[in-house]
């Protein structure tokens, strides 16, 4: 059932902005202004649908009262059963504009894929899943730069790192984060057998300076000389950074840069991200066990995913989901499958009432 309350508080609130938007004092300070815009923006919707809804209610209660007339009950009778069924539509839409906002679902991402079980065929399949991804983030127009790479022998990674930046980045990357199986005949094999391996994918939201704060007496940052491919240049050079959490234990290095300042900088910012990560995940911890439950909950031990190339299938384990366009998917067509992670997790939200959005909390 909608709560009409808070729709009303929410068309009073959207009003009281537009009267605030206009006034001198407002126009005056460009961040107060921006603030409230912002503000205004993210209400419209919700105002839009609740009008529509009213609009709707007044056109049925209309219909209901001229059943009784010879001349207009027909088209009323006619009429009312399209009403209904765009009201319910219209509800529906208006329960998850009112769901609470995840906010980190605004942030740029962190996403490291590391090859797992597997050996070669692990680090090719990593390679292929960052290949997945980046292809995703063009067609969102997103921009994916890498902070960190360890590349195998053989091809492929051990472990790839990189920043996705754009508009809603980790509300659609959110849900790849878990373990991922492939099952494939590998280039190597001789006699056409059907492997099975695996890669992890971790997505983290970008932690902004707010977010987290890192004392300098906390870090033990030592320089090294760079390693790798890349020529002499890079292989002589002092600068490659590895930055120690003392509190956490947590290890962070990278050498892609040749400037020790910038590969300083990459690495605190994975830093701050993954220690992020672990304060949400210490939340999620403090949540009962049906919301960690949730589609989107931190918990990476779990295979959330397989992909079959012999069958051209993806089944997706949370929700129960298979494609058989796995070559699509693997190009980068991820829409179907993530508006069906999302359109379940707000079903989840919806059974809980609406439970609280967790909140991005300073270290």
């Amino acid at each position: 059932m909608l709560p009409i309350t808070k729709l009303e508080a929410v068309a009073r609130r959207y009003r009281e902005l537009e009267h605030l938007l206009c006034s001198p004092e407002v126009l005056a300070d460009h961040a107060k202004l921006q603030k409230l815009n912002k503000e205004r923006t993210e209400l419209e919707p919700v105002v839009a649908q609740f009008a529509r809804l009213n609009d709707i209610e007044r056109r049925i209660t209309e219909d209901r009262e001229v059943l009784g007339d010879p001349e207009l009950g027909e088209l009323a009778r006619a009429e009312l059963p399209e009403l209904e069924a765009e009201r319910d539509t219209i509800a529906h839409e208006l329960e998850l504009l009112l769901l609470p906002k995840d906010p980190a679902d605004a942030k740029n991402t962190i996403v490291e894929i590391r090859s797992g079980e597997g050996g070669e065929e692990a680090a090719l399949f990593a390679a292929d899943l960052f290949r997945m991804i980046g292809r995703y983030a063009e067609t969102k127009r997103w921009k994916v730069e890498i902070l960190s790479v360890s590349e195998a022998s053989a091809g492929g990674y051990k472990e790839v790192i990189a920043l996705v930046t754009g508009q809603d980045v980790y509300s659609h990357l959110r849900y790849e984060g878990g373990v991922h199986r492939v099952q494939r005949v590998p280039a190597t094999e001789a006699q056409g057998r059907i492997h099975t391996s695996t890669a992890t994918v971790a997505v983290l939201p970008e932690a902004d300076d707010v977010d987290v704060k890192i004392e300098d007496k906390d870090l033990d940052i030592s320089i090294a000389a760079s390693g790798g491919p890349g020529g002499q240049g890079v292989n002589t050079t002092n600068s490659a950074v590895q930055i120690r959490h003392i509190p956490t234990g947590l290890i962070v290095k990278c050498q892609d840069e040749r400037s020790q300042l910038k590969n300083k900088a990459k690495a605190l910012k994975v830093l701050k991200s993954r220690l992020l990560d672990i304060e949400r995940q210490r939340q999620d911890d403090a949540l009962s066990a049906e919301r960690r439950t949730m589609v989107g909950s931190a918990e990476r031990s779990q295979k959330i995913r397989t992909y079959n190339y012999p069958q051209n299938r993806v089944t997706d384990h949370r929700i129960g989901l298979t494609l058989h366009k796995l070559d699509r998917i693997m190009d980068g067509d991820l829409d179907e499958l993530l508006a069906a992670l999302r359109t379940h997790r707000q079903a989840e939200l919806l059974k809980q009432g609406g439970a609280e959005a967790r909140p991005v909390v300073a270290e």
